[in-house]
């Protein structure tokens, strides 16, 4: 839930995806001519209140408790951090695993505190990451 939590919130592809619409096509009120380039931007569906609820903003991994599609209200194309279908990071998988395994061995041996010098920016480019640096302070165990 912490992992997951963190994909919405700051998600690893901060630009989303391009796509071109082959034929026209409708989406609610907005319709699309064919040859016309879209372009869905992860981050502003991960920070949709009309999905998320109200604190959007607030970092709660209780979200996804019972799941993706009890978080996105049964909407799960709504949480897409690798992409989706088969656009989707063939290295999804592989990422959310060795962050697993390097939470569960950082935490293993050292508690976490945020560094008194912190400051929270997160810069976007091709992917999302801290201007600053991560300033925490390891403290063995």
């Amino acid at each position: 839930m912490f992992i997951l939590e963190t994909l919405r919130l700051y998600t690893p592809v901060y630009t989303g995806f391009i796509r071109d619409i082959g034929k026209e096509a409708t989406l609610g009120k907005l319709t699309g001519l064919d040859g016309v380039q879209c372009h869905i931007p992860f981050i502003m569906i991960h920070h949709d209140p009309k999905i998320w609820g109200e604190d959007v903003h607030a970092f709660k991994p209780e979200r996804f408790l019972d799941g993706i599609a009890k978080a996105t209200n049964n909407n799960p194309t709504a949480f897409m951090p690798f992409g989706m279908g088969h656009h989707i990071c063939a290295g999804s998988n592989f990422a959310i695993n060795e962050a697993k395994i390097t939470i569960a061995m950082i935490l293993q041996r050292y508690s976490l505190t945020l560094s008194p010098g912190y400051v929270h920016a997160p810069h976007p480019g091709l992917t999302l990451r801290p201007a600053y640096g991560i300033q925490i302070i390891l403290n063995a165990l």
